[in-house]
């Protein structure tokens, strides 16, 4: 039986939890009832205001304000004015970290995700161990995985942009 991951997992750093979080279940209950669940793939890490391609970068904002609370909230953002961006806050609070999940197991890139998950806006700040219609659950899924630069970041330098804080399920 898997079970809902507590609070204190999500207190690690976002490097580690990109990784940790590959093999576990995303689990979303529908407006309709309906209950999915969905082996998160694909993860991204950023790690505060120190790294150019996290949106902590440019300091404290009403966008970026979750991300200063304790690991374990939802932190959604819209991008192209079409797609709603899945992100994981992780560590302590006032230490703006998260992992955006970029693929569930048949679902590819992180606005499809989005799609497929139905969010939108009232998801931002989301708590992931209380929530009733979107939480991870823990898995017995022991994945192993390969790490790439992330995508997507060429804005923030050749060093932030060239970091391999992308990993992939690799089985």
């Amino acid at each position: 039986m898997n079970r809902r991951i507590d609070k204190e997992y999500f207190l690690q750093q976002a490097l580690f939890l990109a990784q940790n979080l590959l093999g576990k279940y995303l689990v979303r209950v529908f407006d309709n009832g309906e209950t999915q669940k969905y082996i998160i793939s694909e993860t991204e890490a950023y790690i505060g205001e120190e790294d150019l391609a996290c949106h902590a970068s440019k300091g404290r904002t009403k966008r970026t304000e979750i991300m200063y609370e304790e690991g374990g909230k939802v932190y959604v953002y819209l991008i192209y004015g079409m797609h709603w961006l899945l992100n994981i806050v992780t560590g302590e609070k006032n230490c703006p970290q998260a992992v955006l999940i970029r693929g569930v197991q048949g679902c590819s890139g992180p606005g499809r995700v989005g799609k497929l998950l139905e969010l939108d806006k009232s998801f931002y700040g989301e708590d992931l161990v209380s929530s009733y219609r979107i939480w991870i659950e823990d898995s017995l899924i022991k994945p192993s995985y390969i790490s790439t630069p992330r995508i997507g970041i060429e804005y923030a330098g050749d060093i932030w942009k060239n970091k391999p804080w992308r990993f992939i399920l690799d089985n």
